[in-house]
């Protein structure tokens, strides 16, 4: 026979169901994580809009080599927290993950503090003739550390948001609003501990004519290692989910099921499909509701005549349904990859336009990367207003407790980030005007501001609105690798602009600019390029993309438990 009560054990989310689990959780257990979140943030974030002058300046690497191990490194990095979120689903639990994938990403900024502080493990002048001068062991050490951070960070992405959320039971409503806050308060520590990296660490990284990179990585593993103390310590106040198997199990079994049971007849009724009750299945996790949407997979949840219930032979309505679900999430994936390709030009081309810039305020010389701290501040006071503020606001209107729903939320993103990129566009145009007339009077660095400031209000938008999507509409036991389509978005995005790089200067060879692709710079100089077309090319590229998103997102059903 089939065993109901089993089934339940594995529907259900444990941890939940005693009274000291329910005495733990909350925003007290979240706050060690956003100490982590801000502490690790602030080398991340300064590493990634910085990162392209060290290849450029002190590893001498040529602009479009530099720009593409930058956006590869993130793309990667992103990518593997689809090995964090599995993991943390499937084997160990999410606090676990964090700590095992944390101590490789540490030991990775290790790596690159002593390789930027060791002459042997550096190329010197002159400079190589090629697009990079990392080889032989040299080139083994950098390419090895680079990995270790890509798998480390990406792992601790696929499972901290996640464990940070289970710290909060939908099933009280007002856990439930507090859910929709701790993602916005998720975002404001990462951007609180970002406009400390990109002032503070950036500064001492480039200061001295980028001799100080070594300090600048030592700070970020000093950071991050004590995050990871702090993450550690708020153990006692976690509620810990238990690994429920394989979540690419559970999605077989029904593809499978629907395949062996495919000249089945339809049923006239969805309350004839097989579904077990939850007061029977002994399961906290609600039942999700029958979707008409792709029918086909309904079979599997059809019980042919003269069989016995068990697995691989009907799967519930609940497991059909959440099947459903990821099927539906894989457009909104596609639809988003091109606003984080947009966003990789802001951590590479447009640091290297700040460069070429004014960077005094006053007496002070401002780094060309610490330049993010503006939209950054703009949002340490914005996401307060609107999490306190706007939501209360919209949610006497909408019912909704996040005030508006996710996928609006994230369509506002995507039309401001189209609406950066244009502006983008402008600059660049007056930059480079200004620097071909006198280009020892180059216009102030601090016009970047808007181009950034823009994005970063689009980004507030858009990654808190897809986490928590994510993480809401995910089945019960695949938390993590849901809320990882975040990370794969970005991960995407960062490897379209290293191939869009790639393929503009090819088709743009063959026509002016004396044989060179539009973003082909002759001794890195940005006046031998057409960086302004290629801004033009992203906006039109994010304006027809959000017609493409806003198809999808009116096609989606949201899950109704």
């Amino acid at each position: 026979m089939y065993n109901h009560a089993k089934q339940g054990e594995e529907d259900a989310e444990p941890g939940y169901n005693t009274s000291k689990t329910k005495q733990k959780g909350g925003f007290k257990a979240t706050s060690f994580i956003y100490a982590l979140v801000a502490l690790e943030n602030m080398g991340l974030i300064a590493n990634m809009v910085s990162l392209v002058l060290y290849f450029l300046h002190k590893l001498y690497f040529h602009l479009p080599e530099a720009v593409n191990t930058l956006t590869n490194l993130m793309g990667s990095t992103f990518l593997l927290s689809v090995v964090g979120g599995f993991i943390s689903d499937t084997y160990i639990n999410r606090f676990d993950t964090c700590l095992i994938f944390g101590t490789i990403e540490v030991l990775a900024l290790a790596m690159m503090t002593y390789q930027a502080h060791t002459k042997s493990l550096l190329p010197q002048l002159p400079p190589c003739n090629k697009g990079s001068c990392m080889d032989g062991g040299m080139g083994v050490y950098f390419y090895a550390s680079l990995s270790l951070l890509a798998f480390g960070a990406g792992g601790v992405k696929g499972a901290l948001p996640a464990l940070g959320a289970d710290q909060f039971d939908r099933r009280d409503p007002k856990q439930e609003k507090g859910l929709a806050s701790y993602f916005n308060w998720l975002l404001l520590s990462t951007v609180s501990g970002a406009a400390i990296g990109v002032t503070f660490i950036v500064y001492v990284a480039t200061n001295k004519n980028n001799q100080n990179w070594w300090k600048g990585f030592l700070i970020s593993t000093l950071g991050a290692f004590v995050g990871y103390v702090f993450l550690a310590i708020g153990k006692p106040f976690y509620r810990l989910e238990i690994p429920r198997g394989s979540p690419l199990v559970r999605i077989a079994e029904v593809i499978v099921v629907a395949m062996k049971n495919r000249r089945l007849s339809h049923v006239e009724s969805p309350s004839e499909l097989y579904e077990v009750k939850e007061k029977d299945s002994e399961s906290i996790a609600a039942n999700v509701a029958h979707t008409k949407q792709f029918r086909w997979l309904d079979k599997a949840a059809i019980l042919p005549e003269n069989t016995e219930p068990a697995r691989w032979k009907v799967c519930t309505v609940t497991q059909v349904e959440e099947t459903k679900v990821l099927i539906r999430m894989l457009p909104i994936i596609g639809s988003t990859i091109i606003m984080n390709t947009c966003m990789a030009q802001l951590q590479t081309f447009s640091v290297q336009q700040g460069y070429q810039m004014n960077p005094k305020l006053g007496s002070f010389k401002v780094p060309a990367p610490s330049i993010p701290v503006i939209p950054l501040l703009f949002m340490v006071v914005l996401i307060p207003v609107y999490d306190k503020l706007f939501v209360p606001f919209a949610r006497k209107f909408t019912k909704n407790p996040s005030g508006i729903t996710q996928l609006q939320r994230v369509g506002v993103g995507l039309v401001l980030s189209a609406l950066s990129m244009s502006i983008a566009a402008v600059v660049e145009v007056k930059r480079r005007k200004q620097s071909l007339k006198n280009p020892f009077q180059p216009i102030s660095l601090f016009w970047l501001s808007f181009q950034y400031g823009i994005f970063g209000i689009a980004d507030m938008f858009t990654l808190v609105g897809l986490l928590e999507f994510f993480y809401k509409e995910a089945p019960a036991g695949m938390k993590s690798l849901s809320t990882s389509f975040t990370w794969i978005s970005l991960s995407f995005g960062y490897f379209l602009s290293s191939a869009l790089v790639d393929i503009i200067n090819s088709a743009t060879r063959g026509g002016g600019g004396g044989g060179r692709g539009w973003l082909e710079a002759v001794q890195q100089n940005l006046d031998t390029t057409k960086l302004n077309l290629f801004y033009w090319f992203l906006a039109v590229l994010s304006v027809l993309n959000f017609f493409h998103y806003l198809f999808w997102a009116v096609w989606y059903k949201y899950k109704n438990d």
